[in-house]
């Protein structure tokens, strides 16, 4: 029996591009890399969460330096080998791994913010205005010591910019994950707000036990 096209049925390769994108995204490698490192449960320091930032918060930078560069990849791998099956599995996938990040089934859905996967995913995409992310991150942060506002900035640009470049299609999913990537951040918002973010750098004041 020949094999059904794509054309003769999309919504299977779709789905499977989600259910792709879903399971790579929701690879908690925060979590992963400091147990391994015998710095215990990454969910028991500063905010509790699984990121790059939380991590940094260990003082050891090199494990901050692998989770942001695991988050980040498996945001760009779960693009690059859906797209072999076309733009519109890309971004299903791109979608999906952000979404696998921030809501691992592993961890009862309770993962990280996204920042590292949505610049992965933007990797993929359009990776000039991925270079543009990272310039205006780096330029926030440095400046200011805030990473969420660093980050926060250089989402909303992020849409800006793909509509000028005419990809109306990247602008829109990219549009859709600046938004849940700002709800995201309601938080820090009220803290950046009420002057009580933490900045780069900081070291919690309670680290997680040996595991």
């Amino acid at each position: 029996m020949e094999a059904p096209s794509t054309a003769e049925l999309p919504w299977m390769f779709l789905a499977a591009a989600a259910v792709f994108g879903y399971l790579l995204g929701s690879i908690p490698f925060g979590l992963v890399i400091t147990k391994l490192s015998g710095l215990g449960d990454i969910r028991a320091i500063g905010s509790g969460n699984i990121g790059t930032t939380n991590v940094l918060r260990t003082g050891r930078k090199d494990l901050a330096a692998a989770t942001l560069l695991c988050d980040a990849l498996k945001g760009t791998a779960a693009v690059l080998i859906a797209g072999m099956w076309g733009m519109e599995c890309a971004m299903v996938a791109g979608l999906a791994a952000f979404l696998g990040h921030v809501f691992p089934v592993w961890l009862r859905f309770k993962g990280g913010k996204g920042v590292a996967t949505y610049l992965g995913v933007l990797i993929a995409l359009a990776w000039p205005i991925a270079l543009l992310f990272a310039v205006i991150w780096l330029g926030v942060a440095f400046a200011t010591r805030y990473s969420s506002l660093a980050a926060l900035l250089a989402a909303t640009l992020v849409p800006v910019a793909l509509l000028m470049t005419d990809r109306m299609d990247l602008a829109l999913l990219f549009l859709v994950l600046s938004a849940m990537l700002m709800a995201l951040h309601h938080q820090n918002i009220r803290r950046l707000l009420a002057g009580t973010e933490s900045r780069i750098g900081k070291k919690s004041s309670a680290p997680p036990p040996a595991s």
